[in-house]
């Protein structure tokens, strides 16, 4: 019987050559090529055979899920819930049995990508700086992506930008005494997750706001309706975020950033190879959202921009890693938090610590810094391209913005 990534890798050579050496389902098991041909009906994990890790029938893997989402059935049987399961990988790290993996959205995407009416486009996180190749420009990359198929390339760290914004209002407007204060990091869903799901009662300190990744899904759907949307970045939780009913409208698929390394490969594409193209606009408070404190210090100094002379300054703290992160929050529900604006990211470093990262969190985090200071812009406010998209999107005003952001905005 060929194990889980055995089946992975031969349907993704099948599909990118178009060739079959023939396996029989005797060599395999049938429900994993389901969970390969059909991810969005699985959890971002899955359990490939019979998890024996742990001792006296205490699963090492299901105690570390702090979401429960390791259960058993009433056969005893070992299972995934996927409407608890936010991906964040803590399970597959303790898993001793190597019986935990991470699901694989190729097969599908690279089949809606061939058979899109309209255009498709790849949705890179702002994680992405020397991921494949340190010589790798935002230009080649773009290029590569569309030599696989892809219309183009967006940056979200534009849309990073736009939550920027949208956070440093909601801060200026709702945090104007000395026992306020604001939650976020929007762009982790595993952080989200974890307050949502564990922490309910601080879910008032939380803006209403969506994810840089779903900005950007929504902001392609809405110029271009009938577009594919697929985001790529290292994070795993990001397939199950993708999935959450009331915001599903806006990705298609999401990849990984291992996953994007196994099409180049199978397609026999090289980046470092590829020609320059066009560069995106976002500044470097976009750019720096990748690692652990970059959305802290990004709408601290859009909020210094927005009211200098405001009478509570914005005082910060961030937290990485779900340990740290649920500490922090055990230190606010006593009020010991010290600080008016907390952020916490589920990997430790941020983004950049992505269980699908492909270099180290410190190589990356250098990579991010490097790039957020080759920004022309510095915040959002002053960011021309952030007016023009809200433009576009028929944000006339700030007012507007702030009181008509359905796009931008979701109910928890």
């Amino acid at each position: 019987m060929i194990t889980f990534d055995e089946l992975y890798h031969h349907y993704l050579k099948k599909s990118v050559t178009d060739s079959d050496s023939g396996l029989s389902e005797a060599e395999y098991d049938t429900s994993q090529l389901d969970c390969l041909l059909n991810p969005k009906n699985y959890a971002p994990v899955i359990l490939n055979g019979e998890c024996t890790c742990g001792e006296d029938g205490q699963n090492a893997c299901a105690a570390r899920c702090i979401f429960n989402a390791i259960v058993r059935t009433p056969e005893g049987k070992l299972t995934i819930d996927k409407d608890r399961c936010s991906g964040c990988a803590a399970c597959i790290d303790a898993c001793t049995s190597g019986k935990l993996t991470a699901s694989r959205d190729i097969l599908p995407a690279l089949d809606a990508i061939r058979s899109a009416k309209g255009p498709v486009y790849a949705m890179i996180a702002p994680a992405f700086t020397g991921q494949w190749n340190a010589g790798v420009t935002p230009g080649m990359l773009r290029s590569a992506f569309k030599a696989m198929g892809f219309s183009g390339m967006v940056e979200v760290a534009l849309f990073a930008d736009i939550l920027t914004l949208k956070e440093a209002f909601e801060f200026d407007k709702n945090v104007n005494t000395d026992t306020d204060f604001q939650l976020t990091s929007c762009c982790c869903p595993v952080w989200i997750s974890m307050i949502r799901k564990v922490y309910h009662e601080l879910m008032p300190h939380v803006p209403g706001s969506v994810s840089p990744m779903i900005a950007c899904g929504r902001t392609i759907k809405y110029l271009h309706p009938d577009a594919v949307t697929v985001f790529i970045g290292p994070c795993l939780a990001k397939k199950a975020e993708a999935r959450e009913p009331d915001i599903a409208d806006a990705v298609d698929y999401v990849l990984t950033f291992q996953e994007v390394r196994d099409i180049f490969e199978a397609m026999n594409i090289h980046p470092e190879e590829m020609e320059e193209s066009e560069r995106d606009h976002s500044s470097r408070a976009g750019r720096i959202y990748a690692r652990s404190g970059g959305v802290s210090e990004a709408v601290k100094k859009t909020v210094e921009q927005l009211s200098p002379y405001r009478s509570i300054a914005v005082k910060t703290r961030h937290a990485d890693g779900v340990p740290a992160c649920r500490q922090m929050i055990e230190e606010i529900r006593a009020g010991k938090g010290m600080a008016n604006f907390f952020e916490g990211m589920g990997c430790v470093g941020g983004c950049v610590g992505g269980p699908k990262a492909l270099i180290s969190k410190e190589t990356a985090r250098d990579n991010v810094n490097a790039y957020g200071n080759e920004a022309l812009y510095q915040t959002p406010l002053e960011n021309p391209y952030v007016a023009e998209l809200l433009k576009k999107l028929r944000f006339e005003t700030v007012e507007e913005f702030l009181d008509k952001s359905d796009i931008f905005t979701r109910q928890f």
